[in-house]
């Protein structure tokens, strides 16, 4: 079962109820016939993408009838498990954020597989990535159909899928495309002099990822500003170090990835604690690569939407389970891109004034960290 993949993936804190299978009311609900449905993330629930896709997953559960009220989506969000009159739903987490010892990382490899076989799943969704490479690399070619979502660029990763119009195996699901070419646009509508940007980002499996799009992009001369430089680090005070020197040299900066940062004891720094460093230290405008950061405090957008992610690998998902199509054949999918989202506050904070012209579908209001401070510069 490929158990020599298990080198990168990251230890997860489970509580007690998660890690309890084969309870009697799981039993119970196997004898019952119902859908019995593995959710595997890569990360943890705290974070904005986590809570982003799975708005979408409830919704779409929701609209095909695996959830029966809206009670039940928000046990299963609290609880990490729930039960209802057609399924029966159990998530997982990997915390690759906020792990990433190589022990911890097999450990929870062989821990997910193991949990994933006893819970005898009628189908696994993966989210994001590091769930993708790792655990789906343990079920691949099983009778047990696997759906993942938020796979970077291109769902030809992994070995899981063969092509995009015929995957071949029993995986298919939902990849992210990227706007990036659209991130920039929208930053060159808002800021008009801006003329040339830096990526920064962390170093990340998805931070690279993002970069190495980005770079292609402007390659093709397909963005509207120059790049100039590209900073790739995960060390928190190098990536600071690096935002200051590149505030002198560019215009603009576009942000790939920051929540794979680590301090000097290699402790996972906060996506909350990055925002506060960078909105009250960077006086440059940015674009980041998802809507998650501008709801942090960043300034600009075009989303590559979690919630359509999650929605979309349901919709897969229920294809598969209710109406018998093979995953070996059905194409993965890059679901239509969230809104073009800005920041209000950080605008503010740039001393630059939204107009309807921009073409912004979406307005954030504030920046959660500096609530309360009206004037937090440096």
């Amino acid at each position: 079962m490929k158990l020599w993949t298990m080198f990168v993936v990251c230890f997860i804190t489970i509580s007690p109820a998660s890690v309890s299978y084969g309870s009697s009311k799981e039993l119970l609900g196997e004898a019952s016939g119902k859908k019995r449905l593995l959710v595997v993330s890569s990360y943890h629930g705290g974070y904005t993408w986590s809570q982003e896709t799975n708005e979408g997953l409830t919704a779409a559960m929701l609209k095909f009838g695996y959830f029966d009220n809206n009670e039940q989506a928000a046990e299963y969000t609290k609880n990490d498990y729930v039960e209802t009159s057609k399924a029966i739903l159990k998530k997982l987490w990997m915390d690759t954020k906020r792990k990433a010892g190589k022990g911890e990382m097999a450990k929870i490899t062989l821990e997910i597989t193991r949990m994933g076989r006893n819970f005898k799943p009628d189908l696994i969704f993966l989210g994001d990535d590091n769930a993708a490479k790792y655990i789906g690399n343990q079920f691949l070619d099983s009778e047990i159909p696997v759906v993942f979502w938020g796979v970077n660029n291109t769902p030809l990763k992994y070995g899981l899928v063969d092509r995009k119009d015929e995957p071949g195996h029993n995986v298919t699901g939902v990849y992210q495309s990227g706007y990036y070419v659209e991130s920039m646009e929208l930053l060159k509508k808002i800021c008009p002099d801006v003329k040339t940007f830096a990526i920064l980002s962390d170093g990340t499996a998805s931070g690279r990822s993002h970069v190495k799009k980005m770079e292609f992009s402007s390659r093709r001369g397909d963005l509207p500003v120059k790049l100039v430089d590209t900073i790739t680090t995960s060390d928190f005070d190098v990536w600071k170090s690096k935002a200051l020197e590149l505030e002198d040299k560019v215009d603009a900066l576009f942000l790939a990835q920051y929540s794979g940062l680590k301090d000097k004891d290699g402790g996972y720094v906060s996506s909350e604690e990055v925002t506060r460093w960078f909105v009250t230290h960077i006086d440059i405008p940015e674009a980041a690569v998802q809507g998650q950061f501008v709801k942090q405090g960043m300034l600009c957008s075009a989303d590559d939407s979690g919630y359509n992610q999650g929605y979309a690998a349901v919709v897969i998902a229920h294809d598969i389970l209710s109406n018998g199509k093979d995953p070996a054949s059905y194409p993965p999918i890059a679901p239509e891109r969230g809104a073009l989202i800005v920041n209000k506050q950080r605008a503010e904070l740039l001393g630059i004034t939204l107009t309807e012209d921009m073409g912004i579908e979406e307005v954030v209001e504030s920046i959660p960290v500096l609530a309360g401070e009206k004037n937090a510069k440096k």
